[in-house]
């Protein structure tokens, strides 16, 4: 089932014959994935510390290779305009050392599509391998053309992407904890392997992070791909797109706000020169909106869905955005209250290994083993 899931995968991204990748267990795994096997070929070279090379608005996940792998994430500056990252930084900033280029397809925050072609080409000029990271819009990107959408190309067939991501647990709708990451050529995935034959207890090899792996998930995520097939999702792509489309441009109509860049799938990331934007995203989660919260700079996000798609949602998401503005607009200088405070302040604090601190505070909160409950009684 992984191997179908995964060819089904690379069809879908225009892979070559030597097209390959595996299961894994999400987004985050699919980034590491990629990351080490590029940190392999680089240590071959004599590299100690590879770098990647990244837009700053790329996902957390790449910060996350390098702490684990012992490799350098370098950030390079996006476009204050288009949001996109910014190619000439990113060819002043390759080195010997550099061993992967990144872009999004679309970034996380923003929904912005780096340009892909720029970074192969950056790619094929110094001999680097291209990441795409195409988590967020896996199962969108792939089906805009026959959707009837026209993008750039970010697969396959740009000459220089060696790696992509892919969530089929998202616009993909398999069960949570499901991804992809594919590569051009078997000698990448061979990367990342891991084989010990001389352990005791027989030959160990695992293809990912993981030892043991849910089969039910594998079996979730192979049913539904199944299921939708490829008109299901050009269908889901063609509404949800169009959605997207629709409230962006009703958004930049309104007075108070602005839209970043120019979002051509299915985020749209809204900020303010005039407000906190933190009331805006409070208000409108006070409303029922489930919207993803951003910083640097403030902004938030919608991320739309199927949900969204329904008859008269995104009228009313758009009818409420235009309301709550105006009203904020009669005091624009006000100052957040409630969550929204919270967030604008630990944007604020110059610090930043306090706000780690506190954010270790709570995952220590998540895992904490007492007092337990036995039979109604706390101990």
């Amino acid at each position: 089932m992984e191997s179908e899931v995964v060819a089904m995968c690379v069809k879908m991204f225009n892979g070559g014959s030597q097209g390959c990748g595996t299961v894994t267990s999400g987004g985050t795994e699919s980034i590491l994935m990629a990351c080490l096997a590029y940190r392999s070929i680089w240590f071959e070279k004599g590299i100690l510390y590879p770098e990647i090379l990244a837009p700053i608005s790329v996902h957390s996940a790449f910060n996350k290779a390098a702490h684990y792998f012992k490799m350098k994430l370098v950030h390079v500056p996006i476009d204050p305009v288009t949001s996109e990252v910014n190619i000439k930084a990113m060819k002043r900033l390759i080195t010997k050392k550099t061993c992967m280029l990144v872009g999004s397809a679309p970034s996380f925050p923003h929904g912005i599509l780096d340009p892909i072609g720029d970074i192969a080409a950056l790619g094929r000029r110094y001999g680097i391998p291209v990441h795409v990271d195409c988590c967020l819009g896996g199962f969108l990107v792939p089906f805009m053309k026959k959707a009837g959408f026209t993008i750039p190309a970010c697969d396959f067939t740009v000459d220089g992407v060696t790696s992509i991501s892919a969530d089929t647990h998202k616009y993909g709708f398999a069960p949570k904890g499901s991804s992809v990451i594919l590569y051009s050529d078997r000698k990448y995935r061979a990367q990342q392997y891991y084989v010990n034959p001389d352990w005791q207890g027989g030959i160990y090899a695992s293809p990912g992070l993981a030892g043991s792996r849910a089969g039910a998930l594998v079996a979730g995520c192979w049913a539904t791909l199944v299921h939708f097939g490829e008109n299901g999702y050009i269908d889901s792509t063609r509404k949800i797109v169009s959605t997207a489309r629709y409230i962006e441009k009703h958004l930049r109509q309104i007075k108070g706000i602005f839209i970043y860049g120019k979002p051509e799938v299915s985020v749209v990331a809204v900020g303010s020169n005039d407000f906190d934007v933190y009331r805006l995203s409070g208000a409108l989660t006070g409303k029922g909106w489930n919207l993803n919260v951003l910083q640097f700079p403030a902004s938030f996000h919608l991320c739309v869905t199927l949900c969204q798609t329904e008859e008269g949602v995104a009228d009313e998401f758009i009818q409420d955005v235009k309301k709550l503005t105006a009203e904020i607009m009669k005091d624009p200088k006000k100052k957040a209250d409630g969550a929204a405070a919270i967030y604008g302040m630990s944007q604020s604090v110059p610090d930043r290994s306090m706000v780690s601190e506190i954010a270790q505070v709570f995952l220590d909160s998540c895992f904490s083993t007492g007092p337990v409950a036995t039979n109604g009684t706390t101990n």
